[in-house]
């Protein structure tokens, strides 16, 4: 796990916030208003109500949102209204390393399907996506369910994407990378 110790103070790192409930997309705007590259992951979902239908767009994690900031911001973002904490790992934020961001990314703004060779893929394995839009993206398969469903765990914050399969691959990782 990366902490911001091991951190060139100038490059910029992603990290996650938790924000206050339902507070996500005010603090995106904020983060965007201030000039801080910020991710908020959105599903378009329909929701009930008594009188109507309405199709809304909510985040896919709820209370959390992704920044990319150097350590000289690292305070600066509790100037934003609705920002509570820094998820952490020993009183330290965690660093979610570039590919875990960008395979969310790919994975919710390209609503995909694919499939996956369950005989060779098991729990436990790193997997890479050999074709498709996700090609090159690399997760751990924290489950199998059928012939359809691909865990890949986003570590730093405990959550995982479930990728529908249908017409993509995947290959295990090689252990060396």
């Amino acid at each position: 796990m990366t902490d911001l110790k091991t951190t060139d103070a100038g490059c910029a790192s992603w990290y996650a916030l938790y924000t206050k409930s339902r507070a996500e997309k005010k603090v995106l705007d904020q983060f965007t208003q201030m000039g801080i590259k910020a991710y908020l992951p959105l599903k378009k979902e329909l929701r009930q109500w008594s009188d109507r239908k309405k199709w809304v767009e909510s985040p896919v994690i709820s209370s959390y949102i992704f920044i990319n900031i150097p350590l000289t911001d690292y305070k600066r973002v509790f100037d934003v209204r609705g920002v509570v904490a820094y998820v952490s790992h020993k009183g330290k934020a965690v660093i979610i390393p570039d590919w875990e961001i960008e395979a969310m990314r790919r994975t919710v703004d390209n609503k995909l399907s694919f499939s996956v060779e369950t005989g060779t893929i098991k729990k436990g394995q790193t997997v890479t996506v050999t074709s498709g839009p996700l090609k090159g993206v690399s997760g751990l398969v924290t489950d199998i369910r059928g012939q359809k469903k691909l865990y890949l765990s986003i570590s730093q914050i405990g959550y995982t994407l479930v990728v529908n399969l249908d017409s993509d691959t995947v290959t295990e990782k090689p252990a060396n990378e």
